[in-house]
């Protein structure tokens, strides 16, 4: 079905035209023509799959076919002509905010609706001026939020239409009662929109409460991991990861690459070894400020940086173009997380490749993502030796690092199982009882 086919209105059909969008994700045509009728929505869906447009859109033609003479602006203080803020989407992260900020210019471009971003770790005075002049669309962090409506900087009376994305990523950050506390100050008569990428019990529960006889959405693909994603896997020594990752990323088919680590410090870890190396890398994680954090996604944006090393904060709303390949540096402790770190290469139908790296301590995480996958990662080989923590740290001393091809791995590997390919790491691994692999540094959890 062709986006003309929705009941999109001209202005709307023009913007996603010149983007390039003919054909709808089968989220955007499940859930646009509900929101069009003014129905609550509970949406269920990967990132990756359009979710932003199918609110985004709607919103903007809802709001732009019912224009109202405001009897209150949207900023406390404002003159009776100023604009209320009639729609409000809720995002857990600034990187997030921003972007869907940049999603309703893109397709509000051609309308009169105006719109805001507001997030934390910025001075507000900029966000306040936005505010004062009058804005309908208000995206924002529930922080800073809620922050400005205790300041009386801005009401909520005249918001239509509620949104609340990546749902269960702010349940996870410990927004909930922040939610609540800016839904106490809206309207009770409301659109509301709930997105969430997973539905743990509660996000139901949250649902139950704040949206009323709502349709509920939800767009399942036939494996939880995109098809587009090729993902492979390297059984790894901790201390060897770094230099892995740096042999790895000779291969000058990796264009844009997006690495993950469990934590900031060691993402900063990470960027000293790889700069070290002469390979343009930059870290994203809540411990840089805000405006270091916009440069960074900046320049890996504009080609200037080619790797892009985060923390799980950025694991969902990172939306960027053409990344060729995602690195797990560190296996994420919650399976589904895995899924969306993958999730931002091999988008709009453009293939990608995931590779992880898996150390002794995290095989029983290796464990739980296959489960969920229902499949195991296929297992490529190297032969890089363990590496000392001084040059893990990114000492001038780098060890002879050679790895054999995927072709070549998989060649050697054909007759065995991938659990074979696994156990025989291990036990090859516990023989040499150097090296970090024996005693009691690595126990098994739950054992």
């Amino acid at each position: 079905m062709p986006f003309n086919k929705l009941k999109l209105v001209e202005p709307l059909l023009r913007a996603v035209q010149s983007e390039g969008y003919t054909i709808p994700t089968a989220i955007q045509t499940q859930a646009i023509p509900h929101v069009l009728e003014g129905r609550d929505l509970l949406g269920c869906a990967q990132t990756g799959t359009g979710k932003t447009a199918a609110f985004a859109l709607p919103i903007l033609q809802r709001l732009h076919g019912h224009r109202t003479i405001p009897k209150t602006s949207g900023h406390v203080g404002g003159d009776s002509h100023s604009r209320p803020i009639r729609a409000l989407i809720m995002t857990p992260t600034r990187e997030l905010a921003a972007q869907i900020g940049e999603s309703f210019r893109v397709y509000g471009q051609h309308t009169s609706l105006r719109h805001t971003v507001i997030f934390g770790g910025v001075k507000q005075g900029p966000q306040t001026k936005a505010l004062h002049r009058g804005v309908d669309i208000l995206v924002a962090t529930p922080g800073r939020l809620l922050d400005l409506l205790n300041q009386r900087v801005l009401t909520l009376r005249g918001v239509e239409i509620l949104v609340l994305d990546e749902a269960d990523r702010m349940l996870d950050m410990g927004f909930i009662h922040d939610i609540r506390r800016v839904i106490a100050q809206m309207p009770a008569r409301r659109q509301t929109l709930m997105f969430s990428a997973t539905m743990p019990r509660e996000i139901r529960v949250l649902a139950d409460t704040i949206l009323q006889n709502p349709v509920q959405v939800k767009v399942a693909a036939e494996s939880p991991a995109a098809d587009t994603v090729k993902q492979a896997l390297y059984f790894v020594d901790t201390q060897s990861k770094a230099a892995l990752l740096e042999h790895l990323l000779q291969d000058a088919k990796i264009t844009r690459t997006l690495v993950f680590t469990r934590t900031k410090h060691g993402a900063d870890k990470v960027v000293r070894r790889l700069c070290h190396a002469a390979i343009a890398a930059e870290a994203i994680h809540s411990n840089k400020s805000q405006n270091a954090r916009m440069r960074a996604l900046a320049n890996f944006k504009a080609g200037k940086t080619r790797v892009l090393v985060a923390s799980d904060i950025a694991a969902r709303g990172l939306d960027v173009d053409d990344i060729s390949h995602v690195f797990n540096y560190d296996l994420p402790n919650v399976a589904e997380t895995y899924v969306h770190r993958i999730g931002r290469t091999g988008r709009a139908g453009a293939s990608g490749q995931a590779i992880s790296f898996c150390s002794e301590e995290q095989r029983d995480d290796l464990r739980e993502i296959e489960r969920l996958l229902g499949k195991s990662i296929p297992v490529l080989h190297h032969s890089i030796k363990a590496t000392s923590p001084a040059i893990e740290e990114g000492g001038s001393h780098h060890r002879q690092v050679s790895a054999r091809s995927d072709q070549a791995a998989r060649a050697s590997h054909k007759s065995a199982s991938p659990q074979q390919q696994k156990d025989t790491f291990w036990r090859s691994r516990r023989k040499r009882g150097t090296g970090g692999w024996g005693g009691s540094r690595f126990k098994r959890r739950g054992r």
